[in-house]
């Protein structure tokens, strides 16, 4: 190559450079990103008829089971969690049920029943262990996950009535409880790290049984009998929410490209003039964390090197790139989804199919050297070369 030749290649990719170092889009979406998130929901808890099995000195009086059916009601939970970046994420939770009784009984000795009450309240607190889905969608993640935790029940005014007896429950007992989740975040791309979520919660306890007393109501009253009384309802429950990522998903501004060819020696000139080389522009586009999605800034790069791009021989090479958050077989698909990304806009723009060559590199081409898991905006990119 002549030394003019290599002067007019030079200036070419310094025009180009500036412009690939502007495009740092700020992420449409994260998708659970590495790091602390804070979660909450609302929604309805709905309580399986439970069995009422007395105990004790009452039980010979009531003569066998009744059953308890509640309500739907509100229910809320919040959560501090902490994801992994790999799709794991532990989180611990709080949760609040109350629920109040629409029928009972207590046995066939307190029949027929004339009036029941009552209400059931639970508090929680549960570690949970959930792992996301990747569908390859932008707009949806699954997840399912499972907890193990504490609950405190209350029955408060469990009252059951026939012509001549009333059994009443009152108290608080806790236990050990389990839960099954499956659900799905929809990311908000107005807000990055801000996911809508809905989900579906199973919870179950261990044995409860509460202080009873039953009581005679007809003319001849006599002192109340004690005894225990078992309700222990499995639980389920659909909620609607918010989950927040505390950590950074903003794109910080990467370092100053490097040019990529040194100065050329001073030699004498050839005897004759070679031709010179054909003209190479780069440019590239900055990816949010997970994200395949271009944003206004980053389509503005794809129409200048659509622009670029104008001569019916040009080729151009779309590669895309990841960072090191996630698996390496995961982050190969992402790198071709944001390579194709680009080339489908590319098109749009007018270059057609034939020139576009594109490549997935994964997270095997890293901009920056780090460690496995670490989050580096200047990997998460395509690189556009016009030739």
């Amino acid at each position: 190559m002549t030394q003019t030749g290599r002067a007019m290649l030079l200036g070419f990719a310094a025009l180009a450079m500036p412009d690939a170092a502007t495009a740092q889009p700020r992420p449409a979406l994260a998708q659970t990103p590495p790091g602390f998130y804070a979660a909450a929901g609302i929604g309805v808890n709905q309580p399986q008829s439970a069995d009422v099995t007395s105990s004790g000195a009452i039980q010979p009086i009531a003569g066998g089971r009744g059953t308890a059916r509640f309500e739907p009601m509100a229910m809320g939970v919040v959560a501090l969690g902490y994801g992994f970046g790999n799709g794991i994420r532990v989180e611990l939770e709080g949760s609040l049920r109350a629920n109040a009784v629409d029928r009972a009984s207590a046995g066939p000795g307190i029949a027929p029943v004339t009036s029941s009450q009552g209400q059931l309240w639970n508090w929680g607190l549960m570690a949970n262990a959930l792992v996301d889905v990747d569908l390859g969608a932008e707009w949806i993640q699954p997840y399912f996950g499972v907890g193990l935790g504490y609950v405190w029940s209350e029955v408060k005014d469990f009252r059951v009535a026939s012509a001549g007896q009333r059994l009443a429950v009152d108290g608080t007992e806790g236990s050990l409880a389990y839960q099954a989740i499956a659900g799905a975040a929809f990311p908000i791309s107005a807000v990055p790290g801000l996911s809508a979520t809905a989900e579906y919660r199973f919870l179950g306890t261990m044995e409860q049984d509460f202080a009873a007393n039953l009581f005679t109501t007809g003319r001849r009253r006599t002192a109340p009998t004690a005894g225990r009384v078992e309700v222990s309802p499995y639980h389920h429950a659909v909620l609607f929410g918010l989950r927040y990522s505390l950590g950074s998903t903003g794109e910080p501004a990467p370092a100053a490209p490097q040019m990529a060819f040194a100065p050329p020696p001073i030699a004498a000139p050839p005897p004759i003039a070679a031709a010179p080389a054909p003209l190479t522009r780069s440019f590239i586009i900055y990816f949010g964390l997970n994200s395949a999605s271009l944003t206004a800034r980053a389509r503005q790069i794809v129409a200048e090197a659509a622009q670029a791009a104008q001569s019916g021989s040009a080729v151009i090479e779309v590669g895309g790139h990841t960072d090191t958050v996630g698996s390496a077989t995961a982050n190969m698909r992402l790198s071709r989804r944001r390579a194709e990304a680009v080339a489908t806009e590319l098109r749009r723009r007018g270059v057609s199919r034939d020139s576009i060559a594109i490549t997935a590199h994964g997270q095997t081409q890293l901009a920056v050297a780090t460690r496995n898991g670490v989050q580096e905006p200047r990997n998460r990119r395509v690189e556009i070369v016009v030739r």
